[in-house]
This record gives structure tokens, sequence and C-alpha cells, in this order.
């Protein structure tokens, strides 16, 4: 891995890979320069992109590869602490974090696909 490069969008998959509700497609990026797991995943007809990190502790959200949402595709859920967090915003509206958020990717779905673009916090990895 080499250093951050600047913020030009990066593709994250086909639109027709996220299902509604479905499982979430999973991506690698640098958080703060450390390596670290994004995901985006369909909710209510809009695609939604954050860092794969609880707002608790810092350890990943999902239960399996990919799966992010509880058994009635209404929440985002923590494997590990429970922190339940609504998925249009990633407010955490249960559990150890109440009141915190998941950290946000800014993304858009166009021509078919999804795009990432980076932040300051958060930039691509590259290899060389």
């Amino acid at each position: 891995m080499t250093a951050p490069v600047p913020a030009v969008e990066q593709h994250v998959c086909a639109s027709a890979d996220l299902e509604e509700r479905g499982k979430a497609v999973v991506f690698d990026v640098l958080l703060w320069r450390q390596p670290a797991r994004a995901f985006a995943l369909r909710f209510d007809g809009r695609v939604v992109a954050y860092l794969n990190r609880c707002a608790h502790v810092p350890t990943e959200l999902d239960w399996q590869p990919g799966e992010f949402l509880d058994l009635d595709k209404r929440w985002i859920i923590c494997s590990i602490h429970g922190a339940t967090y609504e998925p249009s915003d990633g407010y955490c509206i249960a559990g150890p974090c109440r009141g915190e958020h998941l950290m946000a990717l800014d993304v858009v779905e166009r021509d078919g696909q999804v795009y990432w673009y980076p932040s300051p916090d958060i930039q691509p990895v590259v290899f060389d």
C-alpha cells in the first residue's frame, strides 16, 4: 500500500449486486491510513455505505460476510455487542453506543454502477 490518492470516485460494484435489504458488498479502505473495511447496501431503494466498524468498540459489524441486517431486514446489528443502527443514516438507536453514528461514506449510484468518494479520513487502498 502507498500514500492516499486524491478524492476521485472509486468503483464499489454494479447496482444489480445490491438487492433491496439484501447482502452488502464489503470493500477495503484506509481509515486514517490504516487498513479497514467498509460496506454498501441497498435500503429503501437507496444505496448507503458505512465503515464496517461499530461505534461502541472498533470491531466489524457483520455476523457473516456481507450480512449486516437483523432477521427482519430492518436494522443494522453489531454481531458482537448488539448495537442497533438505522440503515438510512447510521444512527445508533439501541445498545451501548446509543445516540452515536456509523461513519458514513459518500456514495452515488450512476449508470448501473455504485461509486464512493474518498474523504480526508477514509481513502482508497492503492497497491503498487
